[in-house]
């Protein structure tokens, strides 16, 4: 069904983030209810998967795409199935991943390695704290141990334009207020937007302007108030997920 060489192939074990328990290859055939995509697997079954993300997942959802599922052995799960990834072909065969539970998972493994020094020195990380001036949003990640305390909001990005990867790729007012609460923070703290770019082939990232204009005034904006922008690369395989730098930013 593919013969794709996994895109992580040359790189060793220790290097992945996160591995991923043995997967079963499938082909994309439709999604309906945003929640349930239904596959079929090299062996001809068809089965329904579970899909953790609910956004539109614009240009990655091509019906016969090649893609991998786990399966979960809890008897009590709905659906066993989970969608992992998905192979597209806009630069060269790339496998994108579409499981949303997993960026966040896989951010916290490049803290804890303190692989993205952009971010400055840190000594702590901790996880979804409350923060804004009604304390009813939890940031991502909030490292401290240095001269101001660091606020990382996390982003999954899958959508491109050639070699170009944007964020978001609908209107998100939810984003929009994770940036203006991300300005808010300043001066008195590090505020980080993290967009955690689920794919190779993309070594420029942009915000999402046709998509959403109030977010991309929005992202501008915070960019001149300081908080920081980091669109990090990661690589994914079937195999597992590793880190490969930064993207440029284009304006």
């Amino acid at each position: 069904m593919n013969n794709h060489t996994l895109c992580c192939d040359r790189t060793a074990m220790s290097d992945y983030l996160y591995q991923y328990p043995p997967l079963i290859e499938g082909r994309w055939l439709k999604r309906y209810k945003r929640f349930f995509v239904d596959v079929e697997l090299a062996s001809g079954e068809v089965i329904t998967a579970h899909c953790p993300n609910t956004g539109p997942m614009t240009g990655v959802s091509t019906v016969g795409s090649p893609v991998y599922v786990s399966k979960s052995d809890n008897p009590n799960r709905k659906l066993a199935y989970t969608l992992e990834m998905i192979e597209v072909y806009d630069n060269q065969p790339t496998w994108v991943g579409v499981n949303t539970g997993m960026p966040n998972q896989i951010t916290r493994q490049a803290l804890l390695q303190k692989l993205i020094p952009e971010l400055g020195e840190y000594d702590d990380i901790r996880l979804e704290v409350p923060y804004g001036q009604d304390k009813k949003s939890r940031i991502d990640f909030l490292l401290t141990g240095a001269a101001q305390p660091i606020y990382v909001e996390v982003k999954n990005t899958t959508w491109a334009q050639s070699d170009l990867v944007l964020f978001p790729d609908t209107v998100t007012t939810r984003g929009q207020k994770h940036l203006q609460e991300l300005m808010a923070l300043l001066p008195a703290a590090k505020p980080v937007m993290l967009y955690f770019i689920n794919r190779a082939d993309c070594p420029y990232f942009a915000p999402g302007d046709s998509a959403d204009p109030a977010y991309g005034k929005l992202f501008r904006e915070a960019i001149d108030r300081g908080v920081q922008i980091l669109p990090c690369r990661f690589e994914v395989s079937p195999v597992g997920v590793c880190y490969l730098g930064l993207a440029e930013l284009k304006l």
